[in-house]
């Protein structure tokens, strides 16, 4: 009697136990899905962007992941980044700095986000939130809000278009430009 009453008792506690172990087969599936994790990780990144023999640019990076499927192949810097991008002389031409980047390697085109900083060899410096830079056409670009700084002004607008040296550029929609007198 003792133990069919304590064999009654234990079944319906089992039960519970058992009912009550519930997981999200959504969230599982998020966690363990192959796709979501980074094939590379590297921490204090070096890499090197050539065409036809000659470097572009050198790209520096405190944390690289690396994620590529059949859907998607992309690059992300977290921890941000600062480039480099060179002449046929191997001269720097321009300097990238941002908090954040991706480079989506399919298409050749990176997105620098969050305190976007560039400067050229002449001293003129663009602030930004998003820059993009296509390496097809060698060409950097953004749609938000600009601050470029040089020896004599400050220019705001909204859009910018250049070369990744920042020689010769074009802003959009300017907002206002500031005379710096000495």
């Amino acid at each position: 009697m003792f133990l069919k009453i304590k064999f009654t008792l234990i079944i319906p506690i089992l039960f519970s136990i058992i009912s009550s172990c519930e997981n999200d087969i959504e969230q599982v599936q998020v966690f363990t899905e192959k796709n979501n994790l980074a094939i590379e990780t590297g921490k204090t990144i070096q890499m090197n962007y050539t065409d036809s023999g000659y470097l572009k640019a050198r790209v520096y990076a405190p944390l690289m992941e690396r994620y590529a499927n059949d859907e998607k192949n992309y690059t992300e810097m977290k921890k941000g980044l600062t480039a480099y991008f060179f002449n046929r002389k191997r001269k720097v031409e321009s300097y990238l700095h941002s908090k954040y980047a991706i480079r989506y390697d399919r298409e050749k085109r990176m997105v620098a986000r969050n305190d976007v900083v560039l400067v050229n060899i002449k001293g003129d410096t663009l602030n930004t939130e998003e820059l993009f830079w296509d390496e097809n056409t060698q060409r950097i670009y953004s749609e938000k809000a600009v601050r470029i700084t040089t020896p004599t002004e400050i220019i705001m607008g909204e859009g910018f278009e250049s070369s990744t040296e920042f020689d010769k550029y074009k802003i959009f929609k300017i907002k206002g430009t500031i005379s710096l007198k000495k």
